[in-house]
């Protein structure tokens, strides 16, 4: 059986570990003794230890699942204490400089991937193991990729129930902007564009704007780190949205409806292949 070192036991490591464990033998890092005995209690994974150096010198792949920030000192750690035929995955929404930093550290046997599934909710109390099912997983192979090492990743997600896309870092950095990034900041924008025009018309949402806003609830300090790690494509998407509301603001002051502007988003939506649960 295939050994798993999960670095960093919140949601998608969680998840990663709950989707995996009939398939390969599982163990999992955490910083914190606590959250250590929290695995153990739940019965995720086969063992479980803040010792980095135990969980994955036996390790055939290493799955970091930590802050993009994180990352990089975690795994110069990795590439000392793991067996040099190892490989190094991530879960880091933002790809082109982790995939450098990263690349460099670890060589070849690194792949970096993006799992796009989530939840604005945080922490192993949130995982599931139905997490991925049906959802697009993006790996980033660069040049110095093996490419042994992007098959066996790319089988890896495929396993747990992924739909796997390739792209290169820069494609997937200014792609998930558009899709994920940019939609978090409409989310928060928008939130607290109510707050300061009417605060009193929270009493009055509906389904509609809190499915719209849903995401906003996301931990701040992570998506901050997100956002400015991601900043250039970012701000690109913004400046694009921007010219969009100009538009509507135009659309507005005429007498004609908006209907071909609302007809294009919703024939647009249409096509979308929405997954059998939610993700985010």
């Amino acid at each position: 059986m295939i050994n798993l070192a999960i670095v960093g036991p919140g949601l998608l490591g969680g998840s990663i570990a709950l989707a995996a464990r009939h398939r390969y033998r599982v163990a999992l890092w955490a910083r914190r003794a606590e959250a250590v005995t929290e695995l153990e209690a739940a019965g995720i994974g086969d063992r479980a230890s803040t010792d980095l150096r135990s969980v994955v010198a036996d390790a055939d792949l290493v799955v970091l699942c930590v802050p993009v920030g994180a990352m990089p000192a975690l795994a110069r750690e990795v590439a000392a204490a793991a067996r040099g035929d190892a490989l190094v995955t991530d879960v880091g929404s933002v790809k082109a400089p982790l995939c450098e930093q990263l690349g460099a550290i670890l060589g070849g046997r690194f792949v970096g991937s993006h799992p796009m599934a989530g939840s604005e909710q945080t922490g192993l109390a949130a995982a599931r193991a139905d997490l991925f099912a049906d959802a697009v997983t993006i790996v980033t192979p660069d040049a110095r990729t093996e490419l042994s090492a992007t098959a066996a990743i790319s089988g890896f997600w495929t396993a747990l129930g992924c739909r796997v896309l390739q792209l290169s870092p820069g494609e997937h950095d200014e792609i998930v902007a558009l899709v994920s990034h940019l939609p978090h900041l409409l989310a928060a924008t928008l939130v607290n564009t109510v707050a300061a025009k009417n605060a009193q018309a929270f009493d009055f949402c509906g389904p509609g704007f809190r499915d719209t806003t849903r995401v906003a609830g996301g931990p701040p300090a992570m998506w901050a780190e997100i956002l400015g790690t991601n900043r250039d494509a970012v701000g690109r998407a913004v400046e694009a949205l921007i010219e969009n509301l100009r538009e509507i603001v135009r659309l507005l002051d005429r007498d004609r409806p908006m209907t071909d502007f609302l007809t294009l988003a919703k024939a647009q939506r249409d096509r979308l292949r929405l997954p059998k649960t939610p993700h985010a």
